[in-house]
């Protein structure tokens, strides 16, 4: 070991702590479709069976109802630990799981609830349960069972589910694969439908990359470049009204597989009036599932470029009523001078 290492102490725990969790925790992979028919379960058993070839313990813990034949063939190759049925609902038998041990155990079917008196509500929650004893989880799910994706998917179809997954433990897999295969013609989806729905789960799957990556270089307290996507902050103040910039943000954001942050800095003296228009802005960045931050700095154009480059923003979304705001404490004109400090950040203004 070098004992000149001037590394930072803190990104160095993180190495070994994430290295002790990686030694200890399952793989989790999912198989992620746009629209049912285009053969992640299929991609799923296939997998499991070339694994299963390789040499490697695989199991079989969940099924959907009805596979079609080339699944239940795939199926015949690899050993079935049983689902448990309560109430009508398919369970994972999680002891048997837990007591046969496999190195991977394949799960088709991810956004599932779990009756009442089973051993977790969801059906994810099981598999957190596999993956912290160690045993690797393959996994499927269609882009319409994720929470926060239930919006987009209502607006392009018109039809929402009800046994949803957080997009917080999709964020966590080691390996999200989108199956890009055309769906099967009886889906009773128009083309163009389907062709917004692929795209929404690449975009998703490009941002789970994004994030792995981003942590990746977090801990192990590398600064990062940040490539070429874009990285948008949106500027609020009491008397600005964010929705045009928050939902032009969103649509840039979506479009360059990009990230959305809403910002205030904190002001003194606000009247009831500025703290509702306040409210109800971030409410409206909430909406457009923008990581919203409150920051404090005597000197509002310093404190956003400074939270700008440490997030690595391309662009700076602002109401052109900041002018107004900030004149009288700043001197000149702070939206002139944020457009000059910002060196390689694109200010976008917006009137108000």
């Amino acid at each position: 070991m070098n004992v000149h290492d001037h590394r930072d102490p803190e990104a160095l725990l993180r190495q070994v702590e994430a290295a002790e969790r990686a030694e200890r925790r399952g793989q989790l992979k999912i198989f992620l479709g746009y629209a049912s028919g285009v053969g992640k379960s299929f991609k799923l058993f296939d997998e499991g069976r070339r694994r299963h070839a390789r040499g490697e313990d695989v199991i079989v813990a969940a099924s959907q109802p009805d596979s079609a034949p080339g699944i239940v063939e795939l199926m015949q190759h690899v050993e079935v630990v049983a689902t448990q049925v309560v109430h009508g609902v398919p369970v994972l038998d999680v002891p048997a799981v837990l007591a046969r041990r496999p190195q991977v155990c394949l799960v088709d079917g991810l956004a599932y609830n779990n009756p009442p008196g089973s051993r977790h509500a969801k059906r994810y929650e099981d598999i957190e349960e596999l993956l912290d004893a160690g045993i690797s989880v393959l996994t499927s799910i269609n882009l319409e069972y994720i929470a926060e994706q239930q919006e987009f998917v209502y607006s392009v179809l018109g039809t929402s589910k009800g046994d949803i997954v957080p997009q917080a433990f999709i964020d966590r897999a080691d390996e999200v694969v989108v199956v890009d295969a055309p769906a099967e013609a009886d889906t009773g989806i128009e083309a163009q439908q389907l062709s917004q729905l692929r795209q929404r789960a690449l975009l998703l799957t490009a941002d789970v990359v994004d994030r792995q990556f981003a942590e990746y270089l977090r801990m192990h307290g590398i600064q990062s470049a940040w490539g070429t996507q874009e990285r948008i902050l949106v500027c609020m103040t009491p008397r600005a009204n964010a929705a045009k910039m928050l939902a032009s943000g969103r649509r840039n954001a979506d479009r360059f597989h990009g990230e959305l942050r809403a910002i205030y800095v904190m002001q003194e003296n606000l009247t009831p009036e500025d703290r509702m228009a306040l409210e109800r802005n971030v409410t409206l960045a909430q909406a457009q599932q923008a990581h919203v931050d409150t920051l404090e700095g005597k000197d509002p154009v310093k404190t956003i470029l400074e939270y700008a480059r440490t997030h690595g923003i391309t662009q700076i979304f602002v109401g052109h009523n900041l002018r107004r705001g900030w004149r009288n404490r700043l001197g000149g004109t702070p939206l002139d001078r944020l457009i000059r400090d910002a060196e390689g950040i694109d200010v976008r203004v917006f009137p108000q």
